[in-house]
């Protein structure tokens, strides 16, 4: 039985989300990306887009008791939009138990995500493909991802 416990999203975890996803992409995405596009990744963070976004979407936060352990969305199109999970909860199942949720809700044929260089290998085991390399740009500097998707299994 999993001991993570899964709710809705409200604006009141808005800082936390925000605290965890720059301590995620600092800690784990370190090993694939430059300290210059660390800072330009996380210079992306918008409060009140993020808000807008994560009330339009279906929004899950994960906890282990009280303690904030990571976060997700999905758009109703299925676009997966973000995963974050605490660097101590990596390789937990915290991940898994959310894009179980996310992509169950969602009536598409197809799931889409756009994945750093660090998840990409956790989706390839969910059974996604890449569809394409991609480069974003943040504050001038570029970042890789790959642009991913899967059909939804019925």
């Amino acid at each position: 039985m999993n001991r993570f416990i899964l709710k809705t999203y409200d604006s009141s975890y808005l800082d936390e989300i925000i605290d965890l996803f720059i301590l995620s992409v600092r800690s784990t995405c370190s090993k694939d990306y430059s300290e210059e596009q660390i800072l330009a990744w996380i210079s992306g963070v918008n409060k009140n887009r993020w808000d807008s976004t994560f009330k339009t979407n279906y929004t899950l936060v994960a906890f282990d008791e009280n303690k904030f352990i990571g976060f997700s969305d999905i758009s109703e199109s299925g676009y997966l939009n973000m995963l974050y999970v605490h660097p101590d909860y990596q390789h937990k199942g915290v991940a898994s138990l959310l894009c179980d949720k996310l992509e169950k809700h969602v009536n598409t044929k197809v799931i889409t995500v756009d994945a750093s260089i660090t998840s990409k290998p956790f989706f390839l085991k969910r059974g996604y493909e890449v569809i394409k390399e991609q480069t974003v740009v943040r504050q001038g500097v570029e970042l890789t991802n790959y642009r991913m998707g899967k059909e939804k299994e019925i």
